[in-house]
């Protein structure tokens, strides 16, 4: 179980990496119960597949401008989304952290998609029961549990879970996260 919720962990931070590059959205800074939910479509999926590449290739670039990239960054980026399908960058983050909800949910060996919300709860459970674990680390790692459930929605879009399953290894192959 401790391996899904690194797995969770891990698939979330490199989607996130390319969410915080806009600055400003609730999703890049942990807030994932803002983010806006959409069915994705499988064009959509493709598309954000193929920005991978460009967006890796100017990740220095803009990890270096933090929250406010300047206007010639957030034009290439945009720029890079467009040439990608998307009608500015705004919208391929918002494809972005669709994918990232539905990637934090998939088992790494089965494949199978399990709500991360029950995930965080199984865990929370098992490390409750862990005898191994000392008092004052398992209620660090409890308390850290219990805000990442408060900031975990629930996935609206069920067929969200096929899609990215379809296209699971391309996604993991495009983030560098296989």
């Amino acid at each position: 179980m401790r391996q899904v919720v690194r797995h969770i962990a891990g698939v979330a931070a490199a989607l996130m990496l390319g969410l915080a590059w806009v600055g400003g959205n609730d999703a890049a800074q942990g807030q994932t119960g803002d983010v806006k939910q959409i069915k994705l479509t499988e064009q959509m999926v493709k598309n954000f597949i193929a920005a991978q590449k460009e967006l890796t290739a100017i990740a220095d670039e803009l990890q270096k401008a933090g929250d406010k990239p300047d206007p010639k960054l957030q034009s290439k980026i945009d720029g890079i989304a467009k040439k990608n399908g998307f009608a500015n960058f705004n919208d391929l983050d918002d494809v972005a952290a669709n994918v990232s909800m539905v990637m934090a949910g998939l088992d790494p060996q089965s494949g199978e998609y399990t709500d991360p919300a029950e995930s965080i709860k199984a865990e929370m459970a098992e490390i409750k029961k862990d005898t191994t674990i000392p008092e004052k680390d398992k209620k660090q790692m409890i308390d850290e549990m219990t805000e990442a459930l408060k900031t975990t929605p629930p996935l609206q879009f069920k067929e969200n879970i096929a899609l990215i399953k379809k296209h699971h290894k391309e996604i993991e192959a495009a983030l560098g996260t296989q």
